[in-house]
Order: C-alpha cells, then sequence, then structure tokens
C-alpha cells in the first residue's frame, strides 16, 4: 500500500471511513467554487468519486491520496495525480490536484502534501513530467502552484463548463526536492 508521511501529514490509499468527511467537504460551496462549474457533490457523487480514485491507482499506478492529519488522524481532503482526460490538449500528461475542507486552508497543508506528491510523482513514478490545471483567479491554487515551482504554460478554456483554465508544468529538469 503506498503511504507517504510528511511532518504533519499522511497521504495514503482511501478507506470506507473517509467517505462522510470528503462528502462534508465536496458539500461546501466555498471548497467547490473554482472546481468545474462550482456544483457540490452529494455523498453518492463523493463515493462514486473515491470508487474512481481508487481504480485510477489500479490502472495507473498513481491516483489522489485521502491526506490525514497525523495529529488527530481527521481527513483533510486529498491531493495527488490523475490523468485529465476532460481536457485532451494535455494529454497524456499526468496532472496533480488537491482539494481541502475550508478548516485547514491557510496552514499550509495544500503546499505540504502537494510537494510530497510531486517528489513521489517525478522520483517514486519516473514521471518527467507533471502539470496543473487550476481556474483563473483561484489564487490560493496559484499560490500553491508557485511553491511547487511550476510555471505557467498556456491558458486554454474547459470543454464542458466554458471556464478559464491555466495550465502550468514542471519537469524533472526544473525539480527541486
Amino acid at each position: 500500500m503506498t503511504e507517504i508521511r510528511t511532518p504533519r501529514l499522511l497521504l495514503r490509499r482511501w478507506r470506507d471511513d473517509d467517505l462522510a468527511p470528503m462528502a462534508d467537504i465536496n458539500a461546501d460551496p466555498r471548497v467547490m467554487h473554482w472546481i468545474d462549474d462550482g456544483s457540490v457533490r452529494d455523498l453518492d457523487q463523493t463515493a462514486e468519486d473515491i470508487e474512481r480514485w481508487e481504480e485510477e491507482w489500479d490502472e495507473e499506478g498513481f491516483g489522489l491520496f485521502a491526506v490525514e492529519l497525523l495529529a488527530s488522524g481527521e481527513l483533510a481532503g486529498f491531493t495527488g495525480l490523475y490523468m485529465p482526460e476532460f481536457l485532451p490538449e494535455v494529454m497524456p500528461d499526468v496532472a496533480i490536484s488537491w482539494r481541502f475542507g475550508t478548516q485547514f486552508w491557510g496552514q499550509g497543508y495544500a503546499s505540504e502534501a502537494a510537494q510530497a506528491t510531486l517528489e513521489f510523482a517525478l522520483q517514486d513514478r519516473g514521471l518527467d513530467r507533471v502539470i496543473s490545471i487550476s481556474r483563473l483567479g483561484d489564487t490560493a491554487s496559484e499560490n500553491v502552484i508557485s511553491k511547487l515551482g511550476m510555471v505557467p504554460e498556456r491558458e486554454t478554456v474547459h470543454p464542458e463548463y466554458g471556464t478559464a483554465l491555466q495550465v502550468h508544468a514542471i519537469d524533472l529538469t526544473e525539480f527541486q526536492a
């Protein structure tokens, strides 16, 4: 089982007891504001998401980690790698993503988890390049992306929702662990 420990976090595969706290995160309009069309997700949709994320682990050898606080055991959200099939123009690149509950914002958890995930992608999984896709104007995500050393590569539009997106990238030659 793939796990990564950071000073404050455990990045791990999903468990059954993660469903309710992740559904609470997905049900928060503040969390979902910058994701897809901004719609919240319910318990059933979250269950489908987690099932899909676990399938990606099995198929690709990477996926979205559940992020647990080491101090309390609470599920803070997720971070990890995924195939951004919704945006064919960037394929076959692998993207890094994160989503945390609002009570965990502003404490550096997203940056800590994303940095560990980027190291996992480039060093453990042997990827030469990782991208990040964010909605234009999502300054919180842009701050994390900047801390990862990723640079803007192009702007595009979400093919389904019509929202403006920014694609950032980093390759192994630029990565500083």
